[in-house]
């Protein structure tokens, strides 16, 4: 199993946009094959850093799983919104493993 840890730089007068983008996603990215862990929005200390995070069993069924997020309704509709609203100033994907539970959790 892979978690995949999507670290966002926004646009902080957005929050609001980035908060409609997570609950998009929140529906849509769990009905496509991850296993989607959350969403989290900036609260205290940084003003512009979120996380989206879900766990993937494999980089083989990340790359069906983003094609199927790419075909449905929602995903596109999202992806849009991201691209019209502009609050996505950077996103960066990170793997990793599990290594602190018996088999890797």
């Amino acid at each position: 199993m892979l978690t995949c840890i999507i670290r966002y730089q926004i646009d902080p007068t957005k929050r609001d946009a980035f908060a409609h983008y997570a609950r998009n996603w929140g529906q849509a990215i769990p009905r496509n094959g991850a296993d989607l862990i959350g969403y989290f929005a900036p609260h205290e200390g940084s003003s512009t850093l979120a996380y989206g995070i879900y766990n993937i069993p494999s980089l083989a069924e990340y790359e069906a799983y983003r094609a199927r997020l790419a075909e449905d309704p929602l995903g596109r509709e999202n992806y849009e919104y991201a691209q019209r609203e502009k609050f996505l100033l950077r996103e960066d994907r990170t793997f990793l493993k599990c290594v602190s539970l018996p088999h890797g959790g």
